[in-house]
């Protein structure tokens, strides 16, 4: 992967203006794409499989006068004076309420056979909206005539003041304000910090915004097939732009150290996109799984929002790792200041001014390491304290009384609280089959007694059959909010009841559902869904810090530790939003319980920006004690080269997040809280300190590694390891020539399974013909097989035109055409109609020769053009070189002598005298 990533860093920097070109034709594309296609944002939760849902889908067909979007206009005497006293300016708002494209019925509260609700003092009444079922969503006209009508009867109206509320003011859109300006100014000014020059700091807040431009417009190209909610490209936008920068900031910061060594600008860039870019991949690519492993929720809106914050995710690693060359191309030695090329200069010659620039860091690794078992302790202990409060927070979906305090909703819902009761907030509503009844009237007012009999049932509202007598339909208050636990009973025991008032009435089917149910379902399905998804992040983090690090006690404490920082951050969010300490500082919209998908989205989110930290940190260290074996000094070391990229990563998370708590919509503010939390404790406190202390206290225990598990994990590269490998073959190739195949100790598994082959070192020239020759068939094969990269080496390395393998296994395939052993004439036929194969392999020398001299003349032919062609035999067959108008193009390599045993790296021979 990192020779890819090498070869497309350097590419993007030579040539800076097709890359520009390319991803502003991607926006206006996109963008056109999305004006043409884009419906818009639809807060319409929504939740198959579950009673509530059904119970909505069959109220929009069978009773839609209650079924789709309503709301309700409230009218309170603010003078105390009776509601009938503004009868007649009420009657005139609801004539023209009817009157606004969109509304389907606009109800007369003073109507005798459907009378609006009046509250207890007699000074408020509530008239009810209904908004046509056609719609999908509110328009905003129909919102704009609404609010018009009750802004005008507020103002012209003596004593009377007027509300709107319900659905019909859940009008989608995105919540931002000036503290996401500010995030990025605080990041922009912690970046220049970390470069010591505006000019590069400005680089990945660029890259970061174009990689979020792109993915917004593909999230609105996208409402066109799935629902897409208000708060799903706040959140995106969020965790695009803060990831965004961060990646950006790991591969400038490796491109200026590199810079400073003396390295080529475009070689610098090209090296920083294969090591740094490695890890932005695999940091990336975490994120992105635990994102769209939110389909384990079930619910469709949670798993739209976490593929479009995943798609924000990929959109931010590709402009990092394409864009961003291309930028830092553009600028070349521009990059730096004059200053700080003088600095530099002055370090070069002076490694003593270097030292001085890490104490702090050094001083603070070893303080953790000194007595680690205490270090552990008192980080545990103090985490375990911090996460306590998460035992009380709690989960529901939002409501009106969490929108921005003085919008028409939130007016709307406390006024209603005030004058009503909570539970009118919560409305209810019970849907039953009743079309075997021969009462149907009758049954209906049992049914609403029975609900009456409910604790916790404020008031039923209506209980009334529909226009066919098939479905009977009972609206129920409950005495307390739509989040109250009460309120959750509620539901509970009508759902528990209802089988025997089926069979008490002779009903069926009866659902309990409206909006407050759905929110419940919706909660509930999301609390179910923590444990299998929290199984799902640990389970992963371990597979994959296992396959980077080569290690069984690395990834169970990364594991616990991302347990302890998820600990905290939630038990921080429940003592603002449950216990209230610090809202007001914050500017929290409400407190109570917090949005459902909290914890599943905090952890999946976290999980990823956990496994970064972790990444840059410990591999450091890993490498140290690869070279020195010294486990205490390689986490010094480790820790300090690495510790300052961290930290400024870790601080622009924390200042994007936290830009995002004050003004932003309240669905946002406890998931940007939790996250800035999250990232400051698994940051400075978990990575930082308790790592390094795990690590000092096992010691070299730390890097052991079952070898079963050796052989089974695949190896990443995630700090861009194979790089060497490629610059070597770089280096090899200046001095030796091209090669087509190269092979560097490598040993490969006999495709027999019996033991292995090698270790084979040598090389194969551009436009040679060799026959690789052995009685043994079995070696045969697999020196055939690994020749065309269909068996990757388990040691050393094999260069395929410069493709790497492993490492390019794909990208070297596609230059090698393999004829299996068998095929007789259809070899030669397919040899002819050969066009731009760089290497050819066939597996069998006699089947070349069936098919006859036309098929040697077109091997001659692809030879000369330069394809290298590698042909098996076996020792018994002579004749074939004569048999070419050039027998001095022939090679010969026997493999007769490697045998598993051998310890000498064997050259590939080209004498054809070995063979004769």
């Amino acid at each position: 992967m990192s020779s890819t990533l090498y070869r497309l860093g350097l590419s993007a920097a030579r040539s800076p203006w097709k890359v520009l070109g390319t991803w502003f034709a991607i926006i206006l594309l996109a963008a056109a794409g999305a004006l043409t296609l884009g419906k818009g944002l639809d807060d319409a939760f929504s939740i198959p499989g579950t009673e509530s849902q059904e119970g909505l889908d069959s109220l929009a067909t069978r009773f839609p006068q209650l079924g789709g979007t309503g709301g309700q206009m409230i009218f309170v005497s603010e003078d105390g004076s009776p509601i009938t006293a503004h009868e007649d300016q009420i009657i005139k708002a609801m004539d023209r309420a009817r009157e606004v494209e969109g509304v389907e019925t606009a109800t007369n509260p003073f109507d005798k056979d459907m009378p609006g609700e009046k509250s207890e003092d007699g000074t408020a009444i509530i008239a009810n909206i209904q908004l046509d079922p056609e719609l999908d969503a509110v328009p905003k006209e129909t919102l704009n005539g609404l609010t018009d009508i009750v802004d005008d009867t507020t103002h012209t109206s003596n004593g009377l003041h007027a509300y709107i509320g319900g659905q019909v003011t859940m009008t989608p859109e995105m919540g931002m304000s000036i503290m996401e300006v500010l995030g990025v100014i605080a990041a922009l000014i912690v970046l220049s910090i970390v470069f010591r020059a505006v000019r590069s700091a400005f680089i990945p807040i660029v890259t970061a915004i174009t990689g979020l431009i792109v993915s917004m417009i593909v999230m609105f190209m996208g409402t066109s097939i799935f629902t897409i909610s208000s708060a799903t490209p706040t959140l995106a936008l969020m965790l695009g732009l803060a990831v965004g920068i961060d990646y950006s900031l790991f591969i400038v910061s490796r491109h200026l150290d590199q810079l400073r060594s003396g390295l080529d600008p475009y070689e610098s860039i090209a090296r920083a996109t294969a090591t740094s870019g490695s890890a932005v991949i695999f940091a990336g690519l975490t994120v992105v799984i635990a994102l769209v492993g939110l389909f384990i929720t079930g619910i469709p809106f949670i798993t739209v929002m976490g593929v479009v914050s995943a798609v924000a995710v990929a959109c931010n690693v590709l402009a990092a790792l394409t864009l961003l060359p291309a930028i830092l191309g553009l600028f070349g030695e521009k990059i730096r200041p004059k200053r700080q090329r003088q600095r530099t200069a002055q370090q070069a010659s002076d490694p003593s001014t270097r030292a001085a620039r890490t104490p702090l860091l050094e001083r603070w690794v070893r303080a953790a390491i000194r007595f680690p078992l205490v270090t552990i302790i008192v980080v545990t202990v103090g985490l375990g304290a911090v996460a306590i409060p998460f035992k009380d927070l709690e989960l529901a979906l939002p409501d009106q009384g969490t929108e921005d305090p003085g919008s028409y909703g939130r007016e709307a819902y406390d006024i209603v609280a005030e004058k009503f009761g909570a539970g009118h907030n919560a409305t209810i509503m019970l849907t039953a089959d009743i079309i075997n009844t021969k009462d149907p009237l009758g049954v209906m007012d049992e049914l609403e007694r029975n609900v009456l009999a409910i604790d916790g049932v404020d008031s039923v509202q209506i209980a009334t059959p529909n226009m066919g007598a098939d479905m009977g339909v009972v609206v129920l208050r409950p005495t307390e909010g739509p989040t109250s636990e009460l309120t959750k009973n509620v539901v509970d025991t009508l759902r528990t009841d209802a089988p025997q008032w089926e069979k008490d009435l002779g009903i069926s089917d009866i659902k309990v559902t409206g909006a407050t149910a759905v929110a419940i379902d919706i909660a509930d399905r999301l609390d179910k869904a923590l444990l299998p998804f929290t199984i799902f992040v640990v389970g992963l983090s371990l597979v994959l810090l296992a396959m980077v690090f080569r290690s069984i006690w690395v990834p169970l404490k990364a594991a616990v530790g991302f347990l302890l920082s998820a600990g905290a951050a939630f038990g921080v969010t429940s003592m603002v939003f449950t216990y209230g300490w610090g809202a007001d500082l914050l500017q929290a919209k409400a407190t109570g319980p917090v949005i459902a998908f909290l914890p599943i989205m905090t952890l999946g989110v976290l999980f990823g920006l956990a496994m970064d930290y972790e990444v840059f940190l410990v591999t450091r260290m890993r490498e140290e004690y690869m070279h020195t074996r010294d486990a205490r000094q390689a986490i010094i070391k480790g820790f300090t080269a690495s510790a300052p990229v961290v930290i400024a990563a870790a601080a622009i998370m924390i200042f994007i997040f936290a830009g995002f708590v004050p003004g932003s919509m309240y669905m946002i503010q406890p998931i940007a809280l939790s996250l800035a939390v999250g990232v400051f404790v698994d940051a400075f406190v978990v990575r930082m300190t308790l790592v390094p202390a795990v690590l000092a206290l096992l010691g070299d225990r730390a890097w052991r590694f079952p070898a079963v598990l050796d052989r089974l994990l695949p190896h990443l590269d995630v700090e861009g390891e194979g790089l060497g490998i490629a610059l070597e073959h770089r280096e090899w190739t200046a001095a030796n020539g091209a090669s087509a195949l190269r092979l560097r100790d490598v040993e490969i598994p006999r495709v027999s399974g019996r033991g292995t082959l090698g270790p084979l070192s040598g090389a194969l020239a551009p436009g040679s013909i060799t026959l690789l020759a052995s009685e043994d068939a079995d070696a045969r094969a697999s020196a055939l097989a690994l020749f065309s990269a269909r068996l990757e080496p388990s040691t050393g390395t094999l260069f395929v035109h410069d493709r790497q393998v492993p490492g390019e296994t794909g990208a070297a395939q596609a230059h090698v055409e393999l004829y299996p052993e068998g095929r007789g004439g259809t070899c030669g036929q397919a040899l002819v109609r050969e066009r731009d194969t760089r290497i050819v392999v066939i597996e069998s020398l006699s089947d070349l020769l069936e098919a006859g001299d036309t098929a040697l003349d077109r091997l001659e032919l692809l030879a000369s053009h330069g394809t290298t062609i590698v042909i098996g035999v076996d020792a018994l067959t002579e004749g074939f070189a004569e048999r070419l108008r050039d027998p001095a193009r022939v090679e010969v390599l026997p493999l007769a002598h490697l045998v598993t045993d051998h310890t000498d790296p064997l050259p590939l021979h080209t004498d054809a005298e070995a063979y004769a």
